[in-house]
């Protein structure tokens, strides 16, 4: 039985997210799950996961190997867990809440050759900060940033391992620096637009530990038509409500 302040958010392929007011997911998780491109035989790590969306995600894929989960926020992990039990899950997905930045006591190194991490967007300082907790660390870096994500990449990361981010435009310099300060060189990276008029509102970015220089800018990713109806392919079996 799912905990009555949580919601079941269906994904395809018999998975199902549990959601509350404090932890959903949006466009931008969907968009980094598919653009991981995560083999079957990966072994994933998903840093700040939230509700877990892009674990699950990925599971809906039918990944063989057992997929981690991080994340800081209790009740979050609570509803990890309820999604693993909801879907049968056991064995192929964890979570281990803890802080991130604490990686050398609660992760394995050289472990991982996918790691994902939608990190806050905002700094400290940035917009009106929500006055809900759980709020203002999903989008504040209050616990997290780019840099201690990409610290954490690379130590779990193993040689050739993929770290695969999003993040704002504007931010796109501070993802290239963090990646480039811990030996995770930039590869492929694209823009996301809601349609053809509007300005990117999200990049996307992946890295290579140990890769050499050489940064593939793919095609943009255009999610709507110019009647708002969303392209074929963005969100496979999954439609945004």
């Amino acid at each position: 039985m799912v905990n009555a302040a949580f919601r079941i958010e269906y994904l395809g392929n018999k998975i199902n997210a549990v959601v509350s007011d404090e932890h959903t997911f949006g466009t931008d998780a969907v968009l980094l799950a598919r653009f991981s491109s995560a083999k079957r035989k990966d072994v994933c790590c998903d840093l700040g996961t939230g509700c877990g969306i892009i674990p699950l995600l990925l599971l809906r894929e039918e990944m063989n190997e057992t997929i981690t989960a991080v994340e800081i926020q209790e009740n979050a992990c609570r509803q990890v867990e309820e999604a693993i039990e909801l879907n049968h899950l056991e064995g192929r997905l964890q979570v281990i809440n803890c802080d991130l930045r604490e990686y050398e006591k609660n992760l394995p190194m050289g472990k991982f050759s996918l790691v994902t991490f939608n990190p806050p967007y905002f700094s400290k300082e940035s917009g009106q900060a929500s006055p809900d907790e759980s709020t203002r660390i999903a989008r504040h870096e209050i616990m997290s940033d780019i840099f201690e994500g990409a610290k954490c990449a690379s130590f779990i990361l193993k040689f050739g391992g993929r770290f695969c981010v999003c993040h704002r435009p504007e931010r796109l310099c501070d993802v290239f620096q963090a990646m480039r300060e811990n030996g995770i060189e930039p590869k492929r990276m694209t823009f996301c637009r809601r349609n053809k008029k509007t300005k990117p509102f999200l990049v996307l970015v992946e890295g290579k530990k140990g890769g050499k220089c050489g940064l593939k800018v793919e095609d943009e990713i255009i999610l709507a038509d110019e009647n708002g109806a969303y392209l074929d392919g963005i969100y496979g079996d999954y439609k945004e409500k």
